[in-house]
């Protein structure tokens, strides 16, 4: 494979792990594996993972997955099959790495099917929340512990959320640890170069974890707004003219907005800052404390 050079390092580690398990895995296994591989072995994880209907689940995988079938590196099925396997992937990760995958692999090679997925629910069982397959696999006790863990806060909040610096599923998992009903993106334009942020992406993943998208974008700042800024000084200058013009002058947006939160109760707004005192969701959140009880605050997440 000619780009195996512009390989990122954990699409290396992906194929090598696929070549260790003898180049071709069903979907559920490969996820499984995957999963357990990064816990156990990496400090610093190439995958994150959230809980899905059938527990621990990387959309980053998934979107590897595609890019490795463009360049060739694996077949366009169903399961995932290595396309070559004359090519040595396990040379093209660390040599650290490669020991611990060879260790990973002898430890694990026997579980398979419903018994490797019963290992992942045991030993975390935050990642079979929304399994639809749990109850024929778990005993009673370990569904007891499952459902222990599934979010079950429904007190009125109102978060804010940003992504920059996070990946996809670090993202997703603090929205659904909140137990989130819908997230108001209030992007102007909800477009994202870094993978599940666009705002298409964003709404289809949302929808498959349960949780509602709605974009509002008389709440954004136009990009040409920002080009400039600097320092914080910089940001603020540009927040208190965004409160005394946008958020002045969309009413409608603001009631929209509102009326959301009255039905939904659970509700995050959302833009790219990590720090919500960069960015302007958090002078839209300040807008709806101040048409909220005078106790009632956003919760930063």
């Amino acid at each position: 494979m000619a780009e195996k050079k512009s390989l990122f390092a954990r699409q290396k580690l992906l194929l090598a792990l696929l070549q260790i398990f003898g180049g071709r895995l069903y979907n559920t296994d490969l996820q499984k594996y995957l999963f357990l591989f990064t816990m156990i072995c990496e400090k610093e994880k190439s995958y994150e993972f959230v809980p899905y209907k059938f527990g621990c689940f990387s959309f980053q995988s998934y979107a590897d997955r595609r890019r490795l079938i463009e360049i060739g590196a694996i077949f366009n099925e169903d399961n995932w099959q290595l396309a070559d396997t004359n090519i040595d992937y396990l040379n093209l990760i660390s040599e650290d790495c490669k020991r611990k995958m060879i260790s990973f692999k002898d430890k694990y090679k026997e579980l398979k099917a419903d018994n490797l997925i019963k290992e992942v629910y045991r030993k975390y069982p935050y990642y079979a929340i929304k399994s639809t397959i749990v109850d024929k696999l778990m005993s009673g006790e370990e569904l007891a512990e499952i459902e222990s863990l599934k979010p079950k806060e429904t007190k009125t909040a109102f978060f804010t959320i940003g992504y920059e610096g996070k990946s996809f599923e670090n993202y997703l998992n603090r929205l659904i640890k909140n137990n989130v009903k819908i997230l108001c993106d209030v992007r102007k334009n909800p477009i994202s170069r870094k993978y599940g942020f666009s705002g298409s992406v964003l709404k289809e993943t949302l929808k498959k974890l349960d949780i509602d998208y709605i974009h509002i974008p008389e709440l954004g700042i136009v990009s040409e707004k920002r080009q400039t800024l600097t320092n914080e000084t910089d940001y603020q200058k540009l927040f208190n003219e965004y409160e005394k013009t946008t958020l002045q002058e969309n009413h409608e947006a603001m009631d929209k907005l509102y009326g959301i939160f009255k039905e939904y109760r659970r509700i995050a707004i959302t833009c790219f800052e990590a720090d919500h005192r960069m960015c302007h969701r958090s002078r839209v959140s300040k807008a709806m404390e101040q048409r909220l009880d005078k106790k009632f605050s956003a919760i930063h997440i």
